[in-house]
């Protein structure tokens, strides 16, 4: 059990470490829940797929609305105490649904406010909540570190809780809410056992506006950094293009059930856990650079793959590899990017970085539903094969210097 525990929790990297993996943990239990719960509980107030939709889009929009800001108050407040702070009022929020539900008092307009309500406090959580890892571990193990975090991501959010959702929802639409309220308080008190640096006080007061301003320009000042954040944009377009698009292309492209569409979704998630189980000794094996150029074409690949591709097991053995080599990337592309960042940055450098994910997304939604109505339900596959093609080629040899952006080398 002691080396299962140092295998996870290596021991070289602190407590501090540990507290912060756990809460990540717990958190990503409830976000998974309400990743089921949350659609269930809007398609029982209301039939239209307009509001649907909005309910998911006011999660997201807040990211473009207040990340920057976010980002900059991380930079200028206890980070801790932020992301504490925060988690406080989504699980405040939450409890205030539950009691909405319990008193039958819930309509579509309250949940449309608590969906933006969540958004925002999510912002402000996560804004702080990414400058923690660099605070309390080694430059030379932030990707470990990444991968301890991911590694929640993927059973807890993605595997365990979503079905977990489903079940207490249909046991009563107050638990998974509950359930959720419960891990996000239980989150709070395990981060405030980290102990971190303070970050070293600004000599001199300036706006908040002047703050991002700062973190722009250093983003667009630093090559590798610049090249990453432009690099994450575009795949992230090419991604979401059609992805929007991707249950139509599943049920009535490739004549999927409902049940198998869900399928595909757990594929991604068993690659990403295979990754969890090997990514240790394979970052210590394969330079970040090659595995960087690796899981980039990897995604041009699978644009290509599923553009061709006809049968359901095709679907399945493409979304197991996205999982596969998504974690990879997201575990490397966030160490590089902390790495090279300093630690008076973090928040604004982390910011912008969500602020690209989210904006890419939504971009990309919109192409590909525009180029599925075109073209047909496999031409968005086709635009990210060729988007994420030409982007490839074009960065390729400045992987190199990404890489090693900010490495002690």
């Amino acid at each position: 059990m002691s080396a299962l525990v140092e295998a996870v929790f290596p021991r070289r990297l602190g407590r501090s470490f540990r507290w912060l993996v756990t809460s990540s943990w717990t958190s990503n239990i409830g976000d998974g829940i309400a990743l089921a719960a949350g659609p269930l509980l809007v398609a029982s107030q209301t039939d239209s797929a307009f509001l649907v939709a909005l309910a998911a889009m006011l999660q997201r929009l807040p990211w473009l609305v207040f990340g920057l800001w976010a980002g900059a108050l991380a930079d200028r407040l206890d980070r801790r105490r932020m992301v504490m702070v925060a988690n406080g009022l989504r699980a405040a929020v939450i409890v205030a649904l539950c009691a909405f539900i319990v008193t039958d008092a819930a309509n579509i307009g309250v949940v449309l406010v608590v969906m933006l309500a969540l958004g925002v406090a999510e912002v402000f959580a996560d804004s702080a909540s990414q400058t923690l890892l660099p605070m309390v571990t080694p430059k030379a193990d932030l990707a470990i570190g990444q991968a301890r975090l991911m590694a929640g991501f993927v059973t807890a959010n993605q595997l365990a809780g979503p079905p977990l959702g489903a079940f207490l929802f249909a046991a009563g639409a107050a638990w998974p809410f509950l359930v959720q309220a419960v891990t996000a308080t239980l989150a709070i008190l395990l981060v405030s056992r980290i102990v971190v640096t303070p970050v070293p006080a600004r000599a001199t007061r300036t706006h908040l506006r002047q703050d991002i301003t700062e973190g722009l320009r250093w983003v667009w000042r630093n090559p590798a950094v610049r090249t990453l954040m432009l690099t994450i944009l575009t795949f992230n377009v090419t991604y979401a293009a059609p992805m929007g698009v991707f249950v139509l292309y599943a049920t009535e492209h490739l004549g999927m059930s409902t049940l198998q569409f869900g399928l595909l979704t757990t594929a991604s998630a068993v690659g990403g856990l295979v990754s969890t189980l090997v990514f240790d000794r394979l970052q210590r094996r394969v330079p970040f650079a090659t595995l960087m150029r690796v899981v980039l074409t990897c995604e041009v690949l699978w644009h290509l793959a599923l553009a061709l591709n006809t049968t359901h097991w095709g679907a399945l053995v493409a979304m197991f590899a996205f999982g596969v080599y998504a974690f990879i990337w997201g575990a490397i592309s966030n160490a590089v990017r902390q790495r090279a960042t300093p630690i008076e940055l973090q928040g604004r450098v982390s910011s912008l970085n969500m602020v690209s994910i989210f904006g890419g997304i939504l971009l990309g939604n919109a192409l590909g539903g525009v180029i599925a109505e075109q073209w047909g339900l496999a031409a968005p596959f086709w635009f990210g094969f060729v988007g994420a093609g030409i982007t490839l080629v074009l960065i390729w040899r400045s992987l190199g210097s990404i890489a090693h952006a900010g490495s002690a080398e």
